[in-house]
């Protein structure tokens, strides 16, 4: 292990899992963070903290040479990126490393080649992974879209070709949709990840998200299983679960087989994931992206696996080797992880930042809550509202749900409101405890559900 003392350049529960990760290897932290995060919990935790701007990400979490130079200031000799902000950004990672510190992920070439989702389908192809029907690359314009869908089918999918988080992407049943939606696609993907560059995809109708952790040293890659990330609102994640219980285990071995070939042939160094969309009725599986960092719904995979995948990410970025083998990795039992957001579902999940009066967490052994939030802590306004993921794991799914339902009821979090009632709804609810959602399942039941859809509860 060659790294020592490691700058963390992110906030949030990330940070605060990174932390302890790193303390865990004795490794010692500094902590990045902006003017508005000065009492977050990771602040409290790290070694050392730094200033590194003002509120706005674009002045702190998203400034590359700053983020370079605090390191450099604080004696760093690695960085990690954690989640969004500049994980997946492939010139930070090289002024990262140009600087002689070590970049916790893969390689800046590694993050170009399937961070940009369209070439990331040329490197699946190539490979021997099969991928949705889609265009070859990226789209130049507008007419080069409307060829390319001629020829794929509608409806279609249109995709960033950079970033990710549901970002960028919308649905054209028609070419006169296609036309309307695209500029609406290319300016959301400039804004949000600077670039514009567009891709499409036939949209495989009431498909499951299924996703595949790998680790890899650069060499090497192994799978750590997969997860289920079907319950979606507005393309983000919702609630996830490992393992898929849709599979069957000759599609599950395929599909995992699929995932490390697929990061081998691209020499992937650190943990990332490969996601597909599954057909159920056909069995059919297609890679749709990779993303090159830790995923927030890692939990659920060290639970059903007992490995430590932040702690391996930081091991294999310090020189070490893969630290099991594949016949090493096995699962015990089922786990399930719930995002706890400051948004008021019942009004359209409005943001409700606050101050945090009453928090509680049950203290089964089978829970787990990785959080960034404290009685007293203030929640700022300017970021992702995500406060933390409550996790449990039981013998089968049906026990995992009953022991999530037991968690939601004894977590205590007064202040400010929260996701909590969605994900004891949906607990309960008969189609999620039958394991029939699917990746539009989640917006057509908020529709319906006079609790969580304003409209329908006026009538």
């Amino acid at each position: 292990m060659t790294i020592r003392r490691l700058f963390v350049a992110n906030r949030g529960e990330i940070a605060v899992r990174i932390i302890r990760a790193a303390k865990s290897l004795g490794i010692e932290t500094v902590q990045a963070y902006s003017e508005a995060d000065r009492d977050m919990l990771a602040v409290k935790l790290a070694d050392e903290a730094v200033c590194v701007g003002r509120p706005a990400a674009r002045h702190s979490y998203l400034d590359a040479a700053g983020l370079v130079a605090a390191a450099r200031k604080a004696g760093c000799d690695a960085v990690h990126p954690g989640y969004g902000f500049l994980s997946e950004n492939a010139e930070f990672a090289d002024m990262v490393e140009s600087f002689g510190m070590v970049f916790v992920g893969p390689k800046a070439d590694t993050i170009r080649r399937m961070g940009d989702k369209a070439a990331a389908r040329e490197a699946a192809i190539a490979a021997g992974v099969p991928v949705v029907p889609g265009s070859k690359g990226r789209v130049a314009d507008v007419e080069a879209a409307l060829a390319a869908a001629e020829a794929i089918g509608y409806p279609v999918m249109i995709k960033a070709a950079a970033g990710g988080g549901g970002r960028g992407i919308r649905i054209a049943e028609t070419p006169e949709e296609l036309r309307r939606l695209a500029p609406q696609a290319q300016s959301e993907a400039q804004a949000a990840f600077g670039d514009g560059g567009l891709y499409l995809e036939r949209v495989i109708g009431n498909a499951r998200h299924i996703e595949v952790q790998i680790l890899g040293d650069g060499t090497r890659a192994i799978h750590c299983f997969e997860r289920e990330c079907s319950l979606q609102r507005r393309r983000q994640k919702v609630w996830e679960e490992a393992p898929a219980a849709c599979l069957d285990e000759a599609t599950r071995a395929q599909l995992c087989a699929s995932a490390v070939a697929l990061a081998e042939s691209v020499g992937y160094r650190g943990a990332g994931t490969l996601e597909y969309l599954y057909d159920e009725p056909t069995g059919a599986f297609y890679f749709i992206e990779m993303n090159t960092r830790i995923q927030v719904e890692h939990p659920v995979t060290e639970m059903i696996t007992g490995i430590d995948l932040v702690a391996a990410m930081i091991r294999i970025a310090g020189g070490e080797p893969l630290p099991v083998t594949q016949d090493q990795v096995t699962r015990t039992g089922h786990a399930i992880e719930v995002r706890i957001n400051a948004e008021d579902p019942a009004a359209g999940f409005l943001p409700c930042p606050g101050t945090v009066e009453q928090l509680s967490v049950p203290t089964d052994p089978s829970v787990r809550f990785d959080g960034m939030i404290y009685e007293g802590y203030t929640v700022p306004p300017f970021y992702d509202s995500l406060l933390g993921k409550l996790i449990v794991h039981g013998a089968t799914r049906g026990e995992a749900i009953d022991r999530m339902a037991a968690a939601l009821e004894g977590f205590t979090l007064t202040g400010l409101k929260t996701t909590v009632p969605l994900h004891k709804a949906l607990a309960a609810d008969p189609d999620v405890r039958a394991g029939k959602a699917h990746t539009r399942f989640l917006e057509g039941w908020l529709a319906g559900n006079p609790a969580f859809n304003p409209q329908k509860a006026a009538q």
